[in-house]
């Protein structure tokens, strides 16, 4: 680690192979993965079939650029528009949650401009958000924390407080409203879904548009392809990345605004290269089988039975649980509280997230096993329990 720059605050372990929702370090110690690398491995480690089509394309083409149609690019496309809320629409690839949101804000910018003109340009997100860590979408991340260093930053940005704030912040220079309808990072705090659902007929009305960011949320994360599915709202442009490709790095935005960027306004060396989008096929092809077949449901409700039980079991910990899908959170009392939970979690060999002020984030693999869940809570009980009882003993 001598050569690395110091920008994550690690844990002292290598994992060195896995299976579905199981990791293995070098001592060959078993870990229940309840984080799948922060929403990413959609699929689980080690997914032969996703696999078997990474190997399969990288002994054909692995990239050439975009000067160039690349097919699997686009089956994706029309795998993704078809799937959205979108009657039609059009994609763009990239390779990242950030650089995803840095287009959508490219194509509002551009849709604000009249014959080159800046006319409309303010974007207005939510607080608690998080957007991403280039320069822009830390911008357009509503969390002071991240505006302390790196700037001058853009200009044209406001912040509400909550979905019903966003309206005392339109002006006739606001050109998009920007949300994550479950905010993840924030601590993974839902929406309400009537209100969403006001907000972009409102927009609509006022030809402002609604860009929802689904980097965290997308691809069958909350039960339904997209959360936009799930709250029942057309977005004018929705961005993607982490499970969309299992674990290779890919980005998209869908949009119904296919006019807007022209040859030269935008691009990508890597973005929706031949390995990244025939990953992202098969991991749909995959995720499309859990959920027609009803095993993805049956996942969700007795990981949520399983998380319900633990805030029951110790109510002096935890208030509730919130999320959707396979993106939930136990909110615990204080931070400290969440933050020694999740450190005697990994020492009991389960891995969770830390989300929000004081939220224990769980972002399993789609395809955890039941088996593996079992374990795993066994084991975060087990770290609870140790918890506790190290309290005692100090007390």
């Amino acid at each position: 680690m001598d050569y690395l720059l110091n920008t994550y605050a690690r844990f002292d372990v290598a994992f060195i192979r896995g299976e579905n929702a199981t990791l293995w370090d070098r001592d060959e110690n078993d870990y229940i993965d309840f984080t799948s690398g922060i929403g990413v491995v959609s699929v689980g480690h080690a997914n032969v079939r996703l696999a078997n089509a990474i190997c399969d394309q990288a002994n054909r083409i692995i990239h050439i650029s975009n000067l160039f149609r690349i097919p699997p690019q686009e089956k994706l496309a029309e795998m993704l528009i078809v799937r959205s809320p979108m009657e039609e629409g059009g994609v763009f690839f990239c390779n990242s949650g950030a650089e995803a949101n840095e287009t959508a804000l490219k194509i509002a910018r551009k849709y604000g401009e009249v014959n080159g003109e800046i006319k409309r340009y303010k974007v207005i997100t939510l607080e608690n958000s998080f957007h991403g860590r280039t320069i822009s979408t830390l911008k357009a991340t509503g969390q002071p924390k991240f505006h302390q260093y790196f700037g001058p930053f853009p200009d044209g940005f406001d912040y509400a407080k909550d979905i019903d704030d966003i309206y005392n912040k339109i002006d006739d220079k606001t050109i998009a409203v920007m949300i994550e309808l479950i905010q993840g990072e924030g601590g993974v705090n839902p929406f309400d879904m009537e209100k969403v659902q006001k907000l972009e007929r409102e927009l609509r009305k006022r030809d402002i548009l609604l860009i929802v960011d689904e980097v965290q949320t997308g691809i069958y994360r909350t039960g339904e392809f997209l959360a936009s599915n799930l709250y029942n709202i057309t977005p004018d442009i929705i961005t993607l990345a982490k499970g969309l490709g299992g674990g290779v790095p890919i980005g998209a935005v869908l949009t119904s605004l296919t006019d807007v960027l022209k040859p030269g306004d935008h691009g990508s060396t890597f973005g929706g290269n031949y390995l990244s989008t025939r990953a992202g096929i098969e991991v749909l092809y995959i995720l499309d089988e859990y959920y027609k077949s009803g095993q993805l449901k049956e996942t969700i409700e007795y990981f949520d039975n399983k998380l319900v039980e633990i805030a029951k079991e110790f109510p002096s910990l935890f208030d509730s649980v919130s999320g959707y899908g396979l993106m939930k959170a136990l909110k615990a009392h204080t931070a400290e509280i969440r933050d020694e939970v999740v450190k005697k979690c990994f020492e009991n060999r389960v891995l969770v997230l830390k989300a929000g002020e004081k939220s224990v984030r769980f972002l399993p693999p789609l395809t955890i096993t039941q088996a593996e869940m079992d374990e795993g809570f066994d084991r975060m009980k087990n770290a609870i329990n140790s918890l506790l009882e190290s309290e005692k003993c100090e007390k």
